[in-house]
């Protein structure tokens, strides 16, 4: 039962390809056809070749206008990306450098002033502990 489907699928993808083409063929024909009919007219007619001609030439100018104002829009909008990033995201990686820093300078200050006198508290806390428990006086140990 699947062959079939795989059949009608076949059939169906070399039908589409079939009128694809066909259908490109027609139009290619249909748009050679229509370069000759000009070319055959404007022959006949070379008083209105010229006037098309003209109206060709200043639409092409126009588009000339239109694509150079696009461009010296873009140029426009790139120059105040530059400035923008200049005056706004510099600011801001400076200001950001300037916390880190700050925050080293804490971490410093927090482990010389507060860190390390608890270190050292403890540590003098178990050594006299030690020294206790090896004089005797200190904890009694009650699994022994």
């Amino acid at each position: 039962m699947s062959s079939s489907s795989e059949e009608n699928n076949k059939t169906t993808t070399s039908g589409k390809q079939r009128a694809a083409i066909i259908g490109a063929v027609f139009l290619s024909v249909l748009l050679f056809a229509g370069i000759i009919l000009a070319v055959a007219t404007m022959i006949k007619n070379p008083g209105q070749t010229e006037t098309i001609r003209d109206i060709v030439i200043i639409f092409m100018a126009m588009e000339s206008l239109v694509i150079g104002l696009t461009l010296i829009v873009l140029i426009v909008q790139l120059a105040r990306l530059t400035a923008l990033l200049t005056n706004e995201i510099r600011p801001i990686l400076n200001s950001t450098t300037e916390t880190v820093q700050t925050l080293r300078g804490t971490t410093a200050f927090l482990s010389s002033k507060l860190v390390k006198p608890v270190i050292k508290v403890n540590s003098t806390i178990a050594a006299i502990r030690q020294a206790l428990d090896l004089v005797g006086i200190g904890r009694s140990n009650s699994t022994e």
